[in-house]
């Protein structure tokens, strides 16, 4: 089907996941990994230098500059910049190289900030997105109009995926740059090794979040990139509701944090629901299936070896 697959952000978060699975699917030898310190995607030239050297017939595209809310608030500028060029750099490089297919993934915080939950792909474009994070998510909601011009003015094959909240082994553990999962992790785990009589969690607890498992996600890119040829996006998610208390007393459970946990509702909430429309992928007979507990243990036992072994990002 494909004789050479080209993985950018293969040594990311997402793809430590997704690059096994593409190699189960379509062979060790078909599928080149590169990270940033083999293609830096911001230096002028790089991206068609790397399409050049490998020949790929496709292109799973998963470079990106991501991060969690405090980091993105405080460099919106960086965040916009650095993903707007990555992927429209990449994009019209791989349409120029005659890449067959390019796949690649947005996040679900490209939806408007007052999307009603479960929030369906027709969506995308009934608003803004939360403020905290716009630099990010607008410069990724950018590559579903790049997929749509591309296909009807040269019949570009590409495919934009929606992943949910995503957590999982290799995810960033550094706490301004953490999203949630993996910073309550962190701060439990640190919290039980040292004692604490209490941690302090931000807000009433109320939100209510779908997490899906970085495993799940992985799981299905293959079928996208041999099956799927379209340019409507697609959520991958759970459809679950969890809310943020019930993140937080699971996390403390399950690292043995026996504290307390205090509630500072001084601090914002933000959006109180946001649950994504499975309904799509379902149709596609696919699903993201993984408890959420049974994800969170995989993902501190992992978090707790890498620790120790020096090879966790803190």
């Amino acid at each position: 089907m494909f004789k050479r697959i080209l993985v950018t952000g293969a040594t990311g978060f997402l793809g430590h996941h997704i690059v096994p699975q593409l190699r189960a699917k379509f062979s060790e030898s078909t599928v080149i990994g590169v990270g940033r310190r083999q293609a830096d995607l911001l230096v002028p030239g790089s991206a068609e230098r790397l399409l050049a050297e490998v020949q790929p017939d496709a292109v799973v595209h998963l470079a990106a500059r991501s991060g969690g809310i405090e980091d993105n608030r405080l460099c919106p500028a960086d965040y916009f910049y650095e993903n707007l060029m990555i992927n429209t750099v990449m994009f019209h490089a791989a349409f120029r190289a005659g890449v067959r297919k390019f796949l690649t993934l947005m996040g679900g915080c490209s939806y408007p900030a007052r999307a009603s939950s479960p929030i369906g792909e027709d969506q995308m474009w009934e608003g803004f997105p939360q403020i905290e994070s716009a630099g990010y998510s607008v410069a990724k909601k950018v590559v579903l109009v790049q997929s749509w011009a591309y296909r009807v003015q040269h019949g570009f094959n590409s495919v934009v995926l929606i992943p949910g909240n995503v957590y999982g082994e290799y995810d960033n553990f550094n706490l301004r740059q953490a999203h949630v999962i993996p910073a309550l992790i962190r701060r439990m785990v640190e919290a039980r090794d040292r004692g604490d009589a209490y941690v302090v969690a931000w807000g009433t607890g109320r939100p209510v979040r779908d997490f899906v498992y970085a495993g799940d996600v992985a799981a299905v890119i293959p079928w996208f990139l041999a099956h799927y040829d379209s340019s409507e996006p697609v959520n991958i998610s759970t459809g679950t509701r969890t809310s943020i208390r019930e993140l937080t007393e699971t996390v403390a459970r399950l690292t043995g944090f026996q504290g307390e946990i205090r509630w500072d509702t001084s601090r914002p909430d933000g959006q109180m629901e946001k649950i994504f429309d499975v309904r799509r992928l379902h149709s596609l007979g696919l699903s993201c299936s993984t408890p959420l507990e049974e994800g969170l243990r995989k993902t501190i036992e992992w978090f707790e070896r890498a620790r120790h072994e020096g090879t966790v990002r803190l």
